[in-house]
């Protein structure tokens, strides 16, 4: 697997944690203690967190000299949208039969949308064919995943369309043009190389950091993967694989994460030295599990 980005790591421990339930604004502190599990240095944290903040994903909030986190109505419809591919039962087949084309055009001065728009197209397993038309597998729920963008695009931005091959114009080659499927092929592998290892378990000393570490690597692969149609692949596509590593390391490491979760955003935090750091305080020691640290 590729790096980990501080900014996967915080989308997998928010889509896990918080977007779902009735959660307190989380404290800077316990996030940092997570990520740095994951060799994510401190600084690296607040800087990622700044930029979810301007990118309206988080909002920051105070009490006392601590420093809080806690999603915005924009980022719970983000991570919700996400959530439905993310926890369903067969993530990279194709939603429905045929292709769905789009085409957008976003004036050069607003780059930070025009970013957003590609990023959602590109999560929903669309790729560019040529300039400025996109094409993704199936029937992809384009109204619901432009929902959190609505707001800001204006009137006939985004144009689409649903379409089907046409005899004598084959679309294999624009399917190849447009994914490299055999770098689909290796990330798939990566990923079962890691997770497939019972001993992954034991990558971090938390089992809540390693849960974050194993959602924010499957986050890479749904993003890799576009659910192209079977017919592009053979009889050894290790999607299937894919599936069931993911969901064993997941269950393996449920329980014991869930009550780290619990037992950081619930407890008091430590006495600061004098001089100590106001979003640095001393985390509590996690639950015991099976996430243990590594020899």
């Amino acid at each position: 697997m590729g790096s980990r980005q501080p900014k996967q790591l915080l989308l997998a421990f928010f889509g896990e944690h918080v977007v779902d339930g009735d959660t307190a604004p989380i404290r800077a502190s316990v996030l940092i203690t997570v990520l740095e599990g994951a060799d994510v240095a401190a600084p690296a944290t607040r800087a990622t967190l700044d930029r979810l903040v301007h990118s309206s994903i988080l909002a920051r909030s105070r009490s006392g000299r601590e420093t809080l986190f806690s999603l915005t109505e924009h980022g719970v419809a983000v991570l919700r949208e996400a959530k439905d591919r993310v926890r369903g039962p067969r993530p990279f087949d194709p939603q429905g039969s045929g292709w769905t084309l789009v085409t957008f055009s976003i004036p050069e001065g607003q780059r930070m949308l025009r970013h957003r728009l590609r990023s959602t197209l590109t999560w929903e397993g669309f790729a560019p064919i040529r300039d400025g038309l996109w094409l993704a597998p199936g029937e992809v729920d384009l109204a619901g995943s432009l929902e959190p963008l609505r707001q800001d695009l204006a009137p006939n931005t985004v144009v689409a369309f649903h379409a089907r091959e046409l005899a004598g114009f084959p679309i294999g080659a624009s399917v190849r043009a447009a994914w490299d499927i055999e770098a689909i092929r290796r990330a798939h592998l990566a990923f079962i190389e890691v997770w497939d290892d019972p001993s992954a378990a034991a990558m971090a000393s938390s089992a809540l950091t390693v849960r974050t570490m194993l959602v924010a690597d499957w986050l890479a692969l749904l993003r890799a993967d576009p659910r192209l149609p079977a017919e592009f692949m053979d009889a050894e596509w290790p999607a299937t694989r894919s599936v069931e590593t993911y969901r064993r390391m997941h269950q393996r490491l449920a329980a014991a994460s869930t009550a780290e979760f619990a037992a950081l955003v619930t407890a008091r935090p430590a006495a600061r030295r004098r001089n100590g750091s106001a979003d640095q305080p001393s985390a509590p020691s996690p639950t015991p599990s099976a996430a243990t640290r590594p020899r």
